[in-house]
């Protein structure tokens, strides 16, 4: 009875010390905003003056990728112009373009166009505007109001994103997940980055950091959230990273990248909204904290993996995704799922640790509630000079 008594009282103190590391709320999954889209409001994208950025976008034709710069995006149209015909020469990954010719070769090319390489393209027809790889890196708690909300006080935070970017009206299967979105500014490196070395350009895509918060709660380090366990298992499930129709190379990607202002829609009512000047850590900041944590390992299915796997640098095309803002699912875990915890344990379920029998009690809870992306769903992301994601949720 003495040794009962005295893990009872060491499991009350572990309890108390989890509810202040996880900020529980008591906002019961309403959502952070009530606005809703107007209807015109994914049809129509500011898009930056070419002296500003470079923006491009791809389209499907027979199979071949047909690249175009893009000069407006209104009523659902994409105009630009198409850079095989203005070059002379097949060109359908925006980066070869960059590589070839530069940004002030690139901008000379498109004030000189002819009239022929003038291209209107419905935007619907919008595929995945540049190739990408499949490890990227991303951040954790880099919006001070959602570090609040998640409960996380040492962030931010690093860890990988181990899966192949879909397109950007690409179909999202929720399962049996709690299927969480995240809005974030990925960065896209376009060149290979040494140790020690600030990023001379970089490139800009909309992603959506897709997450099922079941997994990813089974498996975070609970005293230790910002150590970044988990994140990966939870957050690296196919189609969990679809990207923005658009790509943008800016001429100054610090200042461009700073005036983003990010919106996420889940049918059609706002979830999310910040300035991208929100961010605690900005882009040099990301790649100084990238070789910090370089030699960090995780565990995740089985294996172990690192920020860049075997690399020595990080590679082009490697996305740097910078952070979620306020308003996910996911707003901590509530009093009740704690008590529910404690309780399902004294009543004998001391096969599982605490923590765990907390988690499955919020997760238990959030399958009843209804609270994440269901089938029918649709997630929607809008930010000007960036371009757009529209995702269904299937089964």
């Amino acid at each position: 009875m003495v040794v009962r008594a005295e893990a009872l009282r060491s499991h009350w103190v572990a309890i108390a010390l989890t509810a202040m590391l996880s900020g529980c709320t008591g906002d019961d999954w309403k959502p952070a905003f009530d606005e809703v889209a107007s209807p015109d409001r994914f049809e129509n994208v500011a898009i930056a003056d070419a002296d500003d950025a470079l923006t491009f976008a791809r389209v499907d034709d027979d199979g071949r990728s047909r690249l175009i710069a893009v000069t407006a995006y209104r009523d659902g149209i994409v105009r630009g112009i198409d850079l095989s015909i203005a070059l002379g020469r097949p060109l359908g990954d925006p980066l070869q373009a960059y590589e070839a010719l530069g940004y002030d070769g690139l901008r000379a090319a498109l004030a000189a166009a002819p009239d022929a390489a003038r291209a209107e393209i419905p935007a619907g027809r919008l595929t995945m505007p540049l190739d990408l790889g499949a490890h990227h890196i991303a951040a954790g708690t880099n919006f001070p109001e959602h570090a609040g909300e998640a409960g996380v006080e040492d962030g931010p935070f690093l860890f990988a994103k181990l899966v192949s970017p879909t397109g950007p009206y690409a179909r999202v299967a929720a399962g049996e997940a709690l299927l969480d979105y995240e809005v974030e500014v990925a960065w896209v490196t376009l060149a290979p980055l040494a140790p020690g070395k600030a990023p001379a350009a970089m490139g800009l895509i909309l992603g959506n950091d897709f997450t099922d918060r079941a997994t990813l709660l089974r498996h975070i380090d609970p005293w230790n959230v910002a150590s970044g366990d988990g994140f990966t298992t939870g957050k690296s499930f196919p189609g969990y990273l679809p990207v923005g129709n658009l790509f943008v190379i800016p001429r100054d990607h610090r200042r461009f990248g700073a005036a983003l202002e990010l919106r996420l829609y889940v049918n059609g009512t706002l979830r999310q909204r910040a300035g991208a000047q929100e961010m605690i850590w900005d882009i040099d900041e990301l790649v100084s904290q990238t070789w910090a944590a370089a030699e960090r390992r995780w565990a995740h299915r089985d294996t172990q993996v690192s920020l860049l796997g075997d690399a020595a640098v990080i590679p082009p095309r490697t996305l740097l995704l910078s952070g979620t803002p306020h308003g996910t699912i996911f707003a901590g875990v509530h009093t009740r799922h704690y008590v529910g915890g404690l309780t399902a344990w004294l009543l004998g379920g001391w096969d599982q640790p605490l923590s765990s029998r907390v988690i499955s009690a919020y997760i238990d809870d959030a399958r009843r509630a209804g609270a994440f992306l269901r089938p029918g769903d649709r997630v929607e992301i809008h930010v000007d000079r960036l371009g757009v994601l529209r995702n269904a949720i299937i089964l």
